[in-house]
C-alpha cells in the first residue's frame, strides 16, 4: 500500500510541474493543445503557432508593408546577346589551314586582349595556282634585275642623260621589287588572326590543322560584365510606354537600360534591346533564355514584397505569411503584379503596417 502511494504522488508530482503559465503582458498568441504544446504546429483555422526559439532556428525574418505608387510592369520572354560594343567574331578572309598562335588556341573561358594573334591561317592554294604565281615571282625578279642594270648604265651617263629618265628608270626598278616582294609573300605569308576586343572566348572551334573556308566563324569573344537582353513584344505600343527594365539574376536584382525597338517584326514580334552592365551577369552566358520584367511609364498602387516571399497554398493561391502576434502566424493571399524580377507588387491582401516574412517562408509553409 505504500509504494502504491508514493507511486501516486510521484505521477500528481510530475504533471503539476509539467504545467506553465505565461505572466501577465506575456502571452505568445493561441497556442494549440496537445501533447506539446511548445512545439511547432499548424492551427486549425491554417495559421501556425511558432515559438521564439524555433523562428530564430530556421531564420525567420519579417518586413512591414509599406503602400507605394509603383511603375507597372510587365514580363516578356527575352535572351540574352551580345553587345556590339564589346564583343566580337573572329573570322578568316581566306580559305586555308590553320596554324596555333603564339600561346596556342585559346580555350572557351580564357581571357585575351585586344589585338593579340589566336590563330594563324596558312593560305591554301591548288598546285596550277602556286605555280602561275611562283612563275610570276620569276617573272618580276629577272625584270628587276634588267631595271637594275638599266639604272646603273643610265646613271653612269648622268651628264648626257636627262634626270627625268633616271627617275623613270629608278621608279620602275622600285615598283618592280615591291611588286615581288608582294608576290613571294603571298606564297608564303600567313594571315593572323587577331582579337578585335578585349574580353572572354565565348565559343571555339579551332582545331590544329583543320581547312577553313572564308567567314568560317572560329572565335567569339564577349564581356561577361557588358551584355544585351534581347525581349520580344507582341504589342508595338507598348514600346512607347516603357521606362526601363529588370532582370532577376539568381537573388539579384540587374536594372535594363532600354536602347531601342527594331521597326520590322520578327515572327509577329517586335525585339527590343535592352544594355545589361555589372558582375550579376558572370551567372549568364550568350543565347541564354531568360525573362525581362519591362517597367512603364504608368503607376499602380501596392506593396513591393520579395519574390521569396511568395508561397502556394493547397489551393495554388499565391500567399504570405503574416505575422499576427510573437508566435503566431496567418496565410494572406495575395493578387500581384511583375515589379523588377526579385520583387512583385501586391496590389490586395496586405494591409500598410503589417509584417510578412521574407525569409524562411518555405519553412513556415512546411509546417504541420
Amino acid at each position: 500500500m505504500k509504494t502504491a502511494a508514493a507511486l501516486l504522488l510521484a505521477a500528481l508530482f510530475t504533471i503539476t510541474t509539467s504545467l506553465t503559465w505565461a505572466g501577465e503582458g506575456h502571452d505568445h498568441g493561441e497556442a494549440p493543445a496537445g501533447a506539446n504544446a511548445n512545439a511547432p504546429q499548424r492551427l486549425p483555422d491554417g495559421g501556425v503557432f511558432l515559438p521564439k526559439p524555433a523562428q530564430h532556428q530556421i531564420g525567420v525574418r519579417t518586413l512591414v508593408a509599406d503602400q507605394k505608387q509603383l511603375p507597372r510592369a510587365f514580363t516578356l520572354a527575352g535572351k540574352v546577346v551580345m553587345d556590339p560594343n564589346a564583343g566580337g567574331r573572329v573570322q578568316p578572309t581566306q580559305p586555308g589551314r590553320l596554324e596555333p598562335g603564339p600561346r596556342g588556341f585559346p580555350t572557351p573561358g580564357q581571357a585575351v586582349r585586344k589585338g593579340e594573334v589566336l590563330a594563324y591561317v596558312a593560305p591554301a592554294a591548288g598546285n596550277l595556282e602556286r605555280a602561275g604565281q611562283a612563275s610570276q615571282v620569276a617573272e618580276l625578279r629577272a625584270a628587276r634585275a634588267l631595271a637594275e642594270k638599266r639604272v646603273a648604265r643610265l646613271r653612269e651617263l648622268a651628264d648626257t642623260v636627262p634626270r627625268k629618265e633616271i627617275e623613270a628608270a629608278e621608279s620602275e626598278l622600285a615598283s618592280l621589287g615591291e611588286r615581288a616582294s608582294v608576290m613571294s609573300a603571298g606564297l608564303s605569308g600567313r594571315e593572323a588572326l587577331v582579337a578585335p576586343v578585349s574580353g572572354v572566348i565565348a565559343s571555339a572551334t579551332a582545331v590544329a590543322g583543320a581547312v577553313v573556308d572564308a567567314r568560317e566563324l572560329l572565335f567569339e569573344i564577349v564581356d561577361p560584365t557588358r551584355l544585351r537582353i534581347e525581349a520580344l513584344a507582341y504589342d508595338p505600343a507598348l514600346v512607347a510606354d516603357i521606362a526601363g527594365g529588370a532582370l532577376a539574376v539568381g537573388k539579384e536584382r540587374v536594372p535594363l537600360r532600354f536602347v531601342g525597338a527594331a521597326r520590322s517584326l520578327r515572327e509577329q514580334a517586335l525585339p527590343l534591346q535592352f544594355a545589361a552592365e555589372g558582375p550579376a551577369l558572370l551567372g549568364l552566358a550568350v543565347g541564354q533564355p531568360v525573362q525581362v520584367v519591362v517597367q512603364t511609364k504608368s503607376q499602380v498602387a501596392g506593396v513591393p514584397v520579395p519574390a521569396a516571399a511568395l508561397m502556394r497554398n493547397p489551393s495554388n493561391q499565391s500567399i504570405v505569411w503574416v505575422k499576427v502576434a510573437p508566435e503566431r502566424f496567418e496565410p494572406r493571399v495575395l493578387t500581384t503584379e511583375p515589379l523588377d524580377g526579385a520583387n512583385v507588387v501586391a496590389t490586395t491582401g496586405l494591409k500598410a503596417g503589417e509584417r510578412f516574412v521574407h525569409q524562411g517562408a518555405s519553412l513556415v509553409n512546411q509546417i504541420r
